[in-house]
């Protein structure tokens, strides 16, 4: 009986630990973390090349921006020589950059062949746009004619010997549009003044974006004609130029960037500087692509939505009499409002 009792003891218990372990719930082994891959952005540049204190640069510092803050991979590869565009492209896609930036009117035509070719990738062209627009390229365009207007107006008002002068690098439009924008405000200037302050320079270009002599040179010519203040649309041809324009103790307009930023030994020269902050628009499209949210079409930066901009007087700020000053800032709000046209295109 005894060993009866025995026999059925053991038999519960082994009855309750099977229970009991099918019940229990396994512990999943853990699923290791995988980062996504980063982002990779490329940026292309003209002849002027990274370390041009202005176009290449600004772009750059929009990538630089986003490499810090949004932890993509950028880099950047120069273009010594026009057959490089297409190369530097080519090289982007062979490594499967998901972004490829083009800087530069004049890599239009290799940035919209590749980006037919290649339709599933990515593009963003700075100072280019398309008509009709690519459904992959994104171009970054700025109304700098807004800005370089009220630079116009500025040296109009600011000049000693009534004559100012501006020249470009080379015929494009993404210089004129400078040139006439500045043109155009010294006249508003002297419709509203009755004033017949000069400019000269309005059809001059030195044919390139990287000859500081060729600055240097067109400075001392327009300064020898009486220009006492010289705005150059030339990339690092106008550090030629601020280089003469402080020898002889005369002013200058930077573009692009603030000058006084990217060349501060010529701040106690630089009246202002005309901005295209590229760096704003390049940054927000590589943030498009990390979102998902990116297409083709056109970006245009104005007064209004801060892509274009006068940059502060620094140096030379109590050399403007606050009513010129209050004057330009009236005249930016009436750019923006459209109550003032900046002329660009020239009407008929």
């Amino acid at each position: 009986m005894r060993s009866k009792l025995v026999v059925f003891t053991m038999f519960v218990v082994l009855a309750m630990v099977l229970a009991g372990c099918g019940q229990a719930t396994p512990t999943p082994a853990p699923t290791p973390t995988v980062a996504a891959p980063a982002l990779k952005v490329g940026e292309v540049t003209d002849t002027g090349g990274i370390d041009d204190k202005t176009f290449n640069a600004t772009a750059w510092k929009g990538v630089q921006q986003a490499i810090d803050e949004l932890g993509v991979e950028g880099t950047y590869l120069e273009s010594n020589q026009p057959t490089d565009y297409a190369k530097n492209i080519t090289e982007y896609l062979n490594q499967d950059y998901d972004l490829i930036i083009t800087v530069g009117y004049l890599l239009g035509d290799d940035t919209s062949t590749a980006a037919a070719a290649n339709p599933d990738r990515n593009f963003a062209i700075v100072d280019n746009a398309y008509d009709p627009e690519i459904a992959n390229v994104l171009a970054l365009t700025f109304s700098t004619d807004q800005a370089a207007f009220l630079a116009g107006y500025l040296a109009a008002g600011m000049t000693q010997t009534g004559i100012v002068g501006t020249f470009g690098g080379m015929e494009i439009p993404t210089v004129t549009v400078f040139m006439v924008g500045f043109a155009n405000g010294v006249a508003y200037y002297n419709q509203q003044k009755g004033t017949n302050v000069q400019v000269l320079g309005t059809d001059t270009y030195v044919g390139n974006f990287d000859s500081t002599d060729d600055g240097r040179r067109m400075g001392e010519s327009l300064m020898d004609e009486g220009a006492d203040i010289i705005m150059p649309v030339a990339g690092p041809v106008g550090v030629g130029t601020a280089a003469a324009v402080l020898e002889r103790g005369k002013m200058m307009i930077g573009v692009d960037t603030d000058m006084t930023v990217s060349a501060p030994e010529y701040k106690s020269i630089l009246l202002t500087s005309v901005l295209k902050n590229m760096d704003v628009a390049v940054f927000d499209t590589i943030k498009a692509v990390q979102d998902g949210t990116f297409k083709g079409g056109t970006y245009v930066g104005t007064l209004e939505n801060g892509g274009v901009g006068l940059a502060p007087y620094n140096d030379l700020d109590s050399k403007v009499p606050q009513e010129l000053k209050d004057e330009i800032t009236q005249l930016q709000k009436d750019l923006i409002a459209g109550t003032v046209s900046t002329g660009w295109p020239v009407s008929e």
